[in-house]
């Protein structure tokens, strides 16, 4: 059976998160999951600044929440490595310092939604890394999350004019 993302997984990396002050964004389908997006996956993604001093507090921040970082692995991490994939901890985490489709960090930091305790790439955002990455299994989404982002859209937008 192939394990499958819940929103528990992105609260325990949100909190432990937290707990190590790590710069970083919840992206991909796992994000737009948190946001509502019927869908599944198998794997938590995750968007961080290829910094070191953030890289350390990943790691320490992984440990909490129960990965066993081989040496190798952590060095990828250490040093920004575009794509890092985990799956040997209590569900699998993709680690991306460089995702396809978008220009740097700080520019989808400062387009990112809030949402409770998570910090999520924007939908435009999580679509252009899909767009951009050119596989078969994102390009499948991308009529589907065009179509739940302008859904997204206009109810946030007729929430904030509510208030």
């Amino acid at each position: 059976m192939t394990p499958q993302f819940q929103p528990e997984q992105a609260r325990r990396i949100a909190q432990a998160f937290a707990e190590e002050n790590v710069d970083y964004l919840f992206i991909g389908k796992s994000a737009a999951i948190l946001m509502g997006y019927p869908a599944v996956t198998q794997d938590v993604d995750i968007f961080a600044p290829r910094h070191l001093e953030n890289s350390k507090k990943i790691v320490s921040a992984l440990r909490k929440v129960g990965f066993e970082l081989v040496p190798t692995l952590e060095q990828s991490i250490l040093q920004g490595d575009d794509f890092v994939q985990i799956k040997n901890g209590p569900f699998d985490l993709d680690i991306i310092f460089a995702p396809d489709g978008i220009a740097s960090f700080a520019e989808a930091k400062s387009r990112a939604v809030i949402l409770a305790e998570f910090k999520l790439a924007n939908l435009r955002d999580i679509i252009a890394s899909k767009r951009a990455s050119g596989r078969d299994k994102d390009l499948i989404d991308l009529s589907y999350l065009e179509r739940f982002r302008q859904e997204y859209d206009k109810n946030t937008t007729r929430i904030i004019r509510s208030r």
